[in-house]
Order: C-alpha cells, then sequence, then structure tokens
C-alpha cells in the first residue's frame, strides 16, 4: 500500500504552500520529509515514512534523514515509519534500540481502517451494513445523484459544508486557504478528486479524496444537515470505492479510527461509521522523534513537561 504522504503530488502540495521539501531515495528506501517549525527549532519531518524494504534499509533511510537534519541545522527528525521493514508490534524496541523516543503525540492517525477492492465490487458491497448498500442502490430513487469533479472552484461546496458542520458540532477544521491550495495543486494533477451529492442539481454533501498509486484516500468530508435524513454520506462513499475500483485502485483508506477499548476516543463516532464499511484495522508504530541536537532536544522536551504541569 503506497503512503500518499510519501507521494511526490503531495511534495508539490506542500511546495505549493511555501514549505520545504526533501526527497531522497537508496537501495530499498525512499522518504519524503517536510522542513517545519517547532518550539524547539527546526524539525525534519517524514509523515509515515521513511518507506524501506527491510530492516537494513530502514537504517540507511535513518542515517539520511539525520545526514540531512545536521546540513540543514534541524533539532531533531521526526519519522511515522509506517512501512519499513517491520511490523507496528516489534517497532518500540527496535526503534528505541536506535535512539528514537516517542513524539508527545501522533502526527497522523496510529490506527487506520482500510477496505479492500479485490475482487468484484460486489463483494465489496457485501461486506458492508445492509442499510449502506440500500441506501447505495436505492438513493437515485429520492432525488440524489451524483458527480465527481477535478474543477478547483468546486472546493467551496466542500468549504461550506465544513463550516456548517463546524458550527454544529463546535470543532475546528483546517482553513480554507489551506484546503484551497491542496484542490489547487492536487485536483488538476488528476491526484485528488471531488465527490458531490446533490438532491435535484443542488448539492447536499462532499468528499475530497486523495489518491497514491494503488489507495484513494478518504482525507475530508461534510453534509448539509438540512438533508440528514437522507443520509447521503453514506452513497457518496461507496460512490468514492466503486469509483476507486473503476480506476484501478487496491484499497480505500478511511483514515484514522479509535482504538476499541477506548470508548470515549474523539474519533469513536467517526468510526462507527467507517466500520460498516467493511474492512479491517491496520496499526502503525506511530510518530517518533530522533534528536540531533539533544541539548535543544531534552530542553524542548522539559519544557513541555512543564507547561503540561501548569496547566
Amino acid at each position: 500500500m503506497e503512503f500518499f504522504l510519501q507521494t511526490p503530488a503531495w511534495a508539490a502540495v506542500q511546495r505549493s504552500l511555501g514549505r520545504r521539501v526533501h526527497e531522497k531515495t537508496g537501495p530499498g528506501w525512499s522518504f519524503l520529509a517536510i522542513e517545519e517549525k517547532n518550539p524547539a527549532g527546526k524539525v525534519i519531518y517524514a509523515p509515515y515514512g521513511p518507506v524501506a524494504d527491510s530492516v537494513e534499509a530502514f537504517d540507511a533511510a535513518t542515517a539520511a534523514l539525520v545526514a540531512l537534519a545536521k546540513a540543514e541545522h534541524a533539532v531533531f527528525v521526526r519519522m511515522e515509519p509506517a512501512a519499513a521493514g517491520f511490523t507496528a508490534s516489534d517497532a518500540g524496541p527496535l526503534l528505541r534500540a536506535r535512539g528514537l523516543r516517542p513524539a508527545p503525540v501522533n502526527q497522523q492517525p496510529e490506527l487506520s481502517w482500510i477496505v479492500d477492492l479485490d475482487g468484484d465490487f460486489k463483494d465489496v458491497l457485501a461486506g458492508m451494513k445492509p442499510t449502506n448498500r440500500n441506501l447505495y442502490r436505492n438513493i437515485h430513487k429520492k432525488g440524489v445523484a451524483f458527480r465527481t469533479s477535478q474543477d478547483p472552484a468546486d472546493i467551496s461546496i466542500l468549504l461550506h459544508f465544513l463550516h456548517l458542520t463546524a458550527a454544529r458540532n463546535g470543532f475546528k477544521p483546517q482553513s480554507d486557504e489551506y484546503l484551497t491550495q491542496v484542490a489547487a495543486s492536487l485536483l488538476p494533477a488528476g491526484a485528488g478528486t471531488l465527490f458531490i451529492a446533490e438532491l435535484e442539481g443542488e448539492p447536499i454533501a462532499a468528499a475530497f479524496a486523495y489518491d497514491s498509486a494503488d489507495t484513494r484516500v478518504y482525507a475530508h468530508a461534510a453534509l448539509d444537515d438540512t438533508h440528514r435524513k437522507l443520509s447521503a454520506g453514506i452513497p457518496l462513499l461507496v460512490t468514492l470505492m466503486a469509483d476507486a475500483k473503476e480506476k484501478g485502485l487496491k484499497h480505500v483508506d478511511l483514515w484514522g479510527v479509535a482504538p476499541e477499548d477506548q470508548p470515549d476516543h474523539k474519533w469513536a463516532g467517526f468510526t462507527a461509521f467507517k466500520k460498516s464499511f467493511g474492512g479491517r484495522e491496520v496499526s502503525y508504530p506511530g510518530t517518533w522523534d530522533l534528536p540531533v541536537n539533544k541539548l535543544r532536544y531534552g530542553a524542548y522536551q522539559l519544557a513541555r513537561k512543564l507547561r503540561d504541569k501548569l496547566r
């Protein structure tokens, strides 16, 4: 499974946002790393990277990241080795033995929900809750139709629904400027697609998906609460999956889910929704830091602990 955050398309997005991006490859490994600012100073961050086909290749990639961090005067390397030649269950001892330590918080989800698109699409439908299948097959009878768009201007439809959802549920979505720039970079390049549900020609829900070579990521979605009873978000997501299947993609990544033993997790509601489409849970090692300037990294950690105590 190719991670979208390690693709040239994501590098293009980051550069369009004015960030410096480093892409390097070697025998059996590669990484995309972004320069970020942190209270400690400069950080070299590889989201869901580096990618490696063995532990030895991971070590080579790590050495290259450290060399890059030193050259750029970064305080530490932050990484999420989701596909680096070892499993999530083996990651802790392996990474600690190499001087890495868990980051204060995970930058990207440690658990994700994947729907595989193997076989016929009817097999994918069979793995879903009956309600989801029936909505997908019958919602057209209620005047709802679906369309796709590669027009960056259509991001305004999703932004409108995100504002409504944020006001209703009291959360802060990513900024309009950020999502507008992501759309401007990905949509014309064919690396992203907007899916829009319309009731008699008027948009009532929208979703924004990102595509890597074999995986579609369900990245952003929102709907108009006025038409909540239609549950258009369900057949919209199934349409997104069917389109991915038609394009020859192998997986749909529904992104982060809550651990089963945390019913009060902030993602618990989203998790129940995602699991209703069938699929499987995938765990990743999480976010890890490798100090390069150990003195400044230690001061950063101490300052964080003091701030947390004061809270």
